[in-house]
């Protein structure tokens, strides 16, 4: 009988699938959804400290190949999510999840967050959100490999709890190897990849206008555009980072075939946004049928047996 359990620092998921930060998880209700859902497991919104209503409407936009957005972090706070979590985590401590952490004013705040978790009662899993590309006038951090070393550098001195970062899209063999360098000197225990692709443009032909209003239009692009670029993420990091450092996949998961080829190229779970966002938390039971589905018609039996052997035309 083929099983879709994942294993991922530790524990086996009922299956490798979750939502993306910033979809369907912005608050209790909505994770309860998540919770209660068919994914394997969930991540909460990226928080920062205080919390923040993000860039005006129209920010968000369904295209026929996907998304664009440019959100700017609304979220509740830090103080709201982790409250939220450490009630989950004393509720059903058998059923991890992730919280999801990110900075609006950079270097200090992400310490400062990253000191109010490893301060509290929280023990599971951290996303750092290395890779916020749809806010007015800041920079996304993973971009900068110095800076990302030092403030690995810094939250190391003092955390001493499981995390992992999630980093936005890189397109040359060179930024894989740099952040690839970068990543290895630490005992991170995941990296997501990818977050949007940033700065798209996507124009309406009936209007000839730019269809979200941040930032004159620019936005994160997310959906089935990305997939090809999500692959290459995935595939170039596990050839270069240490084994103990898992990966979650994520861009473009709109059908089981896509997850199969996330997995192929070595991811350990699968996160979903733009379909999410598209279809609803049925979209789980979807996407886990359609994936079982290819499991039994190419005879295997566990995701094992297949993760990260991605054949070559050498």
């Amino acid at each position: 009988m083929a099983s879709l359990q994942a294993t991922f620092y530790g524990h086996t998921y009922e299956n490798p699938f979750m939502n993306a930060s910033g979809v369907h998880c912005m608050d209790t209700a909505e994770l309860d959804g998540l919770a209660t859902s068919a994914a394997g497991s969930f991540v909460t919104k990226s928080a920062t400290a205080e919390g923040r209503d993000g860039n005006p409407e129209p920010r968000y936009v369904n295209l026929e190949l996907g998304s664009i957005n440019s959100m700017g972090l609304p979220n509740l706070g830090l103080a709201y999510y982790l409250e939220d979590a450490i009630q989950r985590q004393t509720a059903h401590p058998d059923q991890p999840f992730f919280l999801s952490v990110a900075s609006y004013k950079g270097f200090d705040e992400y310490v400062a967050n990253m000191k109010a978790i490893q301060d509290s009662a929280y023990t599971g899993l951290v996303e750092l959100n290395l890779s916020c590309p749809n806010v007015p006038g800041k920079p996304q951090m993973a971009y900068d490999f110095e800076d990302t070393e030092k403030l690995l550098t810094e939250i190391f001195r003092f955390y001493t709890k499981p995390f992992g970062v999630k980093l936005p899209p890189y397109f040359d063999f060179m930024h894989f190897d740099k952040i690839a360098a970068v990543l290895n000197q630490f005992d991170l225990k995941f990296v997501n990849c990818i977050n949007s692709v940033g700065n798209g443009l996507y124009i309406d032909d009936e209007t000839d206008t730019v269809v979200i209003k941040p930032k004159g239009g620019f936005g994160g692009i997310g959906g089935e555009y990305v997939k090809p670029t999500a692959l290459a993420n995935v595939r170039a990091l596990r050839q270069r980072l240490n084994p103990t450092i898992d990966i979650i996949g994520t861009g473009g998961i709109l059908t089981g075939r896509d997850a199969y080829e996330h997995l192929l190229c070595g991811a350990s779970m699968l996160q979903v946004g733009t379909q999410l966002y598209k279809e609803g938390l049925g979209v789980f039971d979807r996407l886990n049928s359609e994936l079982l589905d290819i499991l039994v018609a190419k005879g295997y039996n566990t995701i094992a047996e297949f993760k990260g052997k991605l054949a070559t035309l050498d």
